[in-house]
């Protein structure tokens, strides 16, 4: 194995490889000589303090060994801290974050800090899973790297509190023939990074495609029964609303799915240009035969830096991600990412009318429909002059045309119950 990145320093002792972090060092791997694809990788690890943190690259790549800080590719996190996102994944160096804990809460607990944990990390084709002491935690389907490096992670500190201290690693043994996956148990979300894709696992968790990412199959226009003839474009394995000076609902028009839906699980990819404005909507009814954009809960799709409706409703309500006109979204920075990068959004209704939106497998709101603290939102908002408004029992799921380019794709749906 060789160092790359930082200056923190590996040693053996008592049968283990033990890293000990050093006061402004980069963040420092050491990695396998060879590069891996397909395997099954097993492993205990051990981290002092609860402030640290460390991780195990998979697939991962170096340009060059002599320079610091430049590895890269996909890494099993180790969390000790209060966050507990142990087992969650982390592109390093690239995307930051595929899988953080907040798409599986449950697994939380799995880490058991100032222990021994056993890590076990099964890479077969597009498919990575990921166990601690045996309770499953993250399953990301990723078609990037297809093999690569293996490294254990010193991370970088700033603090002198945090210098000296040491993660252990032992019991490292890895299996590359012979391989058959491991199953997940029922209910684990799946961060799939393949367009327009479902694994075996989703179909059989109830997932189902709303678009193909060839045809309009599925969708019609808000203001009438058909697909729009102008304004949307398929191509590239995308839904594009193309642009029409900005003006909503003036060119192709929104367009919702032929189906209704009560309680769902929603994800959807979404890649804005400068300046866009759009917008998924749920509990659409079309009962309010509005001239402009159809009326709905919706999940704001927005350039906050360039467009002004980032700057209007009250405290950040009209911002990305969050609930159109009633409820901010509390977004981390690195979170979104960039414009003309895509993005994965989320909704999750369930059957006791609990909502909640994600941005990047961030959680940044939540609340419940129909519930007093609702209702008074409502009433401060432009949509007090709808009775009952975001209520429905079931609704259309709806695409805005604004007058923006803005593309979609992976648009998936489990129904609840």
């Amino acid at each position: 194995m060789e160092e790359a990145g930082g200056t923190a320093r590996y040693t053996v002792e008592n049968g283990a490889i033990v890293g000990t972090t050093v006061l402004n060092s980069g963040n420092t791997f050491l990695v396998t000589e060879r590069e891996y694809g397909d395997f099954d990788l097993e492993l205990d690890v051990k981290i002092e303090g609860a402030q640290n943190n460390s991780g195990v690259q998979t697939r991962s790549h170096c340009d060059s060994l002599a320079q610091p800080g430049n590895v890269y590719g996909r890494q099993v996190e180790i969390d000790p801290s209060a966050r507990r996102w142990s087992g969650g994944i982390y592109d390093e160096a690239r995307r930051q974050w595929l899988y953080p804990l907040e798409l599986h809460p449950q697994a939380k607990t799995a880490f058991k800090a100032g222990k021994y944990n056993h890590f076990r990390i099964e890479c077969l084709g597009n498919e990575m899973k990921t166990w601690v002491n045996d309770v499953p935690v993250a399953y990301v389907v990723d078609p990037v790297d297809p093999k690569g490096f293996i490294g254990l992670q010193v991370h970088a500190i700033s603090e002198a509190a945090q210098a000296g201290k040491k993660v252990y690693f032992k019991n490292i043994r890895i299996k590359t023939t012979h391989l058959q996956p491991r199953a997940f148990p029922a209910g684990v979300y799946v961060a799939n990074f393949v367009p327009n894709y479902l694994t075996a696992y989703e179909r059989q968790q109830g997932w189902k495609l709303l678009f193909d990412g060839k045809t309009s199959q599925g969708w019609r226009s808000a203001r009438g029964k058909s697909f729009p003839a102008q304004g949307w474009q398929i191509a590239d394995g995308a839904l594009t609303v193309l642009p029409s000076e900005g003006k909503e609902a003036a060119n192709g028009g929104d367009i919702v799915t032929t189906d209704e839906y009560k309680a769902f699980d929603l994800s959807f990819e979404f890649k804005l240009t400068p300046g866009a404005n759009s917008g998924v909507k749920y509990f659409v009814t079309l009962a309010e035969q509005t001239e402009g954009s159809a009326i709905g809960l919706e999940y704001q799709v927005l350039d906050d830096a360039l467009h002004p409706d980032a700057k209007l409703g009250r405290d950040g309500d009209r911002t990305l991600a969050s609930l159109y006109d009633l409820k901010t979204a509390d977004k981390p920075a690195r979170f979104v990412h960039p414009i003309g990068e895509w993005n994965v959004g989320r909704v999750v209704v369930y059957t006791t009318n609990h909502v909640e939106h994600y941005l990047n497998g961030a959680k940044v709101l939540e609340y419940e429909r129909g519930s007093p603290e609702f209702r008074r939102l409502v009433a401060q908002s432009k949509y007090h002059v709808w009775p009952n408004f975001g209520e429905a029992p079931a609704g259309h799921l709806l695409l805005q045309d604004h007058g923006n380019r803005v593309s979609f794709r992976s648009i998936k749906l489990k129904e609840l119950k």
